[in-house]
């Protein structure tokens, strides 16, 4: 039978995005085909009926371009001032957003969506102050041509012959709530546009000549209605798969389960200037058919050794493959399509999407390396993968180059290698002192034999210092080989053909030879950096799986992310207040400002990210599972690092891992917390319990007593007074007991307890406990049990009488007479012993015998015999003071025992003792 119970994992998913959504403020766009179509005033009279309709809508920043038309919705709508930033002698008016935030409307109107901000902003793009009003719970609404879509970049300049270089990703429409499109006709738009009504004349005789022809309108127009249509397919297709797990929802949600996507795709980037159009075209395919995708860039030895503007701009690309919402990755090897293949099969891609080769001429198109194209060695590798070459696009716009321009000097990024001439240098020495050292030879070696010297030079030299010194010594080498050794010497005439195929057979090998060491030292150093990656993230681990206290994992913290970047690094960690606690000497460069706006926003900030990237510092915040912790602060030595999705990577794994370890300290510290808290509550309960019936039944009882005195006989006076003692008594041990145990507890936490040592007699000691006791005895029967030969022992006479006092009192409260005090030596130690023969240890505590002696403890805990549990452990603190122990067990022969262990030394002689 069809189970058609929800699935509870799907269900608490969907709550918790439901929440998030809830806090998180609505987006709507109005979309068009190109400026003109009326965005504005659509937004503007849409404001307006809010505004009617009671709602607190606010204008941040609306652009009228003169229209008459558009500024005269603006009556009637609050305003936010805007700011006023200096750049270049220059004061530019910008959206303010931390006022927008502050005064938090209800709607607030932001235009011009893919508008660049001026330098200085906390953003580089205002998207992105959107996404913050978002965050906050507002509900945004904004303007955006089709042109300005990332993945349609090429595609829009392709048509129009026009780069648009302010563009928004598409995650930023695919997440929208709500995109309204607004649309007219091609003819109508160039109406509006001779009318006057979208530029001033000036600017819409040129516009008419170049971007508003009708056939780009045309074009535009297409393209903007079916983006909107991919829109409302994906609003559709997220209301499917929400309603396939319904149950009962009267719409056959059990039926709308049959799913099916297709495989993800995966985008190759390759380092020529296309790269990121074949970035944008893979976007937009993952976004068609709703899967995922990935782009992967693999570095060759060959592509190793670019320039460092061609290598920013694979690092450009890269980025913008994840500003799209693709996960990255650098792939290391010599052979490109096994990478990619086996990348695809990893990732479980269906499709491959890679650039268009140019197409080779001339000689190259014979050479065999040239033969064999990337989309046949993919095909042959992967027969299952699909391969899209996408087409150049030549008038879309060049990324701009990453402002990191520091040196990078990591073993997965490398700058254009210089010529390293002392190589060359060795190369050329290596062949002379084989020249040198094989001259005298030559009339006792086969020439096969010299040939092998020379080889073995060039291995040595390929070692050493890499292809291109290798190289130039297998050249010199033939040479040299031809010139002093092959008949006739002295001159590079060959008497045999033979030898030539000599020289060429040295010149391949020694040319082989470079290249092999050559690709094992680019792998070498490829794993040489993935095990320092790894080797960092274990040990990180390891360390931080021992720490006990945030102060521990704040510094192995930073230690770990400085030893692997280099530079400064500091964790910032939160006070009880939930407040980032900055450093008192905050190091050069640091922002404490940008540092709170990380941990607050719970992203990334400041170096190489798209908020405040002019900073100095990279700010990470550390996003536990429950809630962030604080905040990574890195100065890498080398700022381009974090442009490697690799190294990203790894920081953000160093960042979790160290989010994680805070985590797990601030529960310890709860958990402690939590257990001194109820072990508080329980004494306290304990206290409060045995005093208000300890304390007040003798309170009562001398307050009826004395008042019955006035009312008895005068012969009934003798008995009144001794039951007045009597409860005096019992008043006067309790409160005795309570003040023992704070002494003695206030003495051992202190270090010591004031002990008065002496020599002292166990059976006179033992006496004068029994009658110190006897009014607590009563009528019980006594008896002592006194090895004969017992010596003198050295202990607190008063403070053992007091043991031996509450074991008596005990025994009297809980046991059965007789009672039994015994004594003996043994060596080393004196065994005190008090006995009685009632029922014995409690059977709860069988096992746990030593939980008698913690404070507040009582045999029955719901009784009428008087005692707030402090007898026992008063006496384990005085034996404990002395050095001994003590213990409770059941007889045998029925009745409970409690033995007291002082450690003793033989006593000094009379004379010495008497001293």
């Amino acid at each position: 039978m069809h189970d058609a119970r929800p699935d509870p994992d799907a269900l608490i998913a969907q709550l918790r995005n439901d929440e998030a959504r809830a806090l998180r403020g609505k987006l709507r766009i109005y979309f068009g085909a190109s400026a003109g179509v009326g965005k504005t005033w659509a937004m503007l009279s849409a404001a307006q009926r809010e505004r009617a309709a009671g709602r607190d809508v606010l204008i941040g920043v609306v652009e009228t371009h003169g229209r008459s038309e558009t500024a005269a919705l603006l009556v009637g709508l609050d305003t936010l001032p805007l700011r006023e930033l200096a750049y270049r002698g220059r004061t530019l008016a910008e959206f303010d957003l931390d006022a927008a935030l502050a005064r938090k409307p209800a709607v607030l109107l932001v235009d011009e969506l893919a508008h660049t901000n001026a330098p200085g902003s906390r953003h580089a793009k205002r998207w992105q102050d959107v996404q913050e009003l978002l965050a906050a719970g507002i509900e945004v609404w904004s303007a955006l041509n089709v042109q300005h879509l990332e993945s349609l970049n090429g595609t829009v300049g392709a048509i129009t012959g026009v780069r648009v270089h302010e563009t928004v990703p598409d995650t930023v429409l695919d997440e929208a709530d709500e995109v309204v499109l607004v649309d007219v006709t091609p003819d109508e738009l160039t109406a509006r546009l001779a009318a006057g009504k979208v530029y001033l004349p000036q600017q819409a005789e040129r516009a008419a000549q170049n971007f508003f022809r009708k056939g780009n309108l045309i074009a535009l127009r297409e393209i903007a209605l079916r983006r909107t249509a991919e829109h409302v397919e994906d609003d559709v297709r997220g209301w499917r798969v929400e309603q396939s797990g319904a149950v009962g929802n009267g719409q056959g949600g059990a039926s709308l389960q049959a799913w099916n996507t297709s495989g993800a795709i995966l985008a190759c980037v390759g380092p020529h200037e296309g790269a990121a159009q074949t970035v944008r075209t893979a976007a937009r395919l993952a976004g068609q058919l709703n899967v995922r995708w990935h782009a992967a860039y693999v570095e060759t030895p060959r592509l190793q050794r670019l320039a460092a503007a061609e290598r920013d701009r694979i690092l450009a690309v890269l980025k913008l493959a994840e500003e799209l919402g693709a996960a990255t990755a650098v792939l290391t090897g010599s052979d490109v399509a096994e990478q990619l293949s086996e990348q695809a099969r990893r990732l479980n891609c269906a499709t491959l999407v890679m650039g268009r080769s140019e197409p080779v001429g001339g000689w190259r198109r014979w050479w065999p390396a040239t033969r064999v194209s990337l989309p046949r060695a993919l095909a042959q590798r992967a027969p299952a993968l699909d391969i899209l070459e996408v087409g150049r696009a030549d008038s879309a716009r060049r990324l701009a180059r990453t402002p990191l321009n520091t040196p990078r000097a990591d073993d997965d990024d490398h700058e254009k290698a210089p010529i390293h001439w002392p190589g060359y240098a060795w190369a050329t020495a290596t062949s002379v002192a084989l020249t040198l050292l094989c001259t005298p030879l030559a009339n006792v070696l086969e020439l096969s034999n010299i040939v092998m010297l020379f080889l073995l030079g060039v291995v040595g030299v390929a070692m050493r210092f890499g292809r291109g010194p290798s190289a130039l010594a297998a050249l010199l080498n033939v040479a040299a080989f031809d010139y002093f050794f092959v008949p006739p010497r002295l001159s590079f005439a060959v008497s045999d053909v033979q030898y030539v195929l000599t020289f060429a057979i040295m010149l391949g090998v020694g040319l082989l030879v470079g290249q092999l060491t050559a690709g094992l030292r680019f792998a070498a150093g490829v794993s040489t950096s993935r095990e320092r990656r790894a080797r960092s993230l274990f040990e990180l681990t390891r360390e931080l799986s021992a720490a006990l206290e945030s102060t521990q994992v704040v510094t192995l913290g930073a230690a770990a992310v400085q030893g692997h970047f280099g530079g400064h690094a500091l964790v910032l960690v939160t006070d009880a207040a939930d407040q980032l606690v900055l450093p008192t000497e905050p190091p050069e460069g640091f922002d404490a400002q940008v540092a709170d706006w990380a941990f607050r926003h719970s992203q990334p900030a400041g170096l190489a990210t798209a908020t405040l990237a002019a900073q100095p510092w990279h700010y990470v915040p550390l996003k536990a599972p429950m809630r962030v912790r604080g905040v990574l602060a890195l100065s890498p030595a080398q700022p381009r690092w974090l442009l490697i999705p690799e190294q990203a990577q790894q920081l953000d794994t160093l960042a979790r891992q160290i989010a994680i370890a805070l985590e797990r300290v601030h529960y310890v510290e709860v958990a402690q917390q939590a257990v001194v808290e109820m072990e508080s509550e329980r004494l306290r309960n304990a206290l409060l319990g045995a005093i208000s019936h300890d304390v007040r039944t003798p309170l009562t009882a001398l307050t009826a007593l004395a008042e019955s005195l006035q009312t008895l006989p005068p012969e009934e006076h003798g008995n009144a007074a001794r039951a007045i003692v009597a409860q005096a008594h019992e008043l006067h041990a309790l409160v005795n007991n309570l003040l023992d145990m704070a002494r003695l507890e206030s003495g051992i936490a202190g270090g010591a307890v004031n002990l008065r040592r002496d020599w002292q007699s166990v059976e006179e000691v033992v006496g004068s406990s029994i009658r110190a006791a006897r009014t607590s005895l009563g009528d019980a029967v006594v008896q002592t049990a006194l090895a004969a030969d017992l010596p003198l022992v050295e202990f607190d006479a008063v403070l053992i009488e007091r043991v031996l006092v509450n074991l008596l009192e005990n025994a009297t409260k809980y046991g059965a007479p007789p009672i039994v005090v015994g004594a003996r030596a043994e060596p080393g130690t004196l065994v005190l012993t008090v006995r009685d023969h009632g029922p014995g240890l409690p059977a709860a505590l069988l096992g746990h015998e030593q939980k008698l002696f913690d404070k507040f403890t009582r045999g029955e805990a719901e009784s009428a015999t008087p005692g707030v549990g402090l007898g026992l452990a008063i006496c384990r603190a005085v034996v404990s003071a002395h050095g001994g122990e003590i213990t409770a067990a059941n007889a045998r022969d029925g009745g409970a025992e409690f033995t007291v262990t002082l450690p003793r030394r033989e006593p000094p002689e009379p004379a010495e003792a008497q001293l």
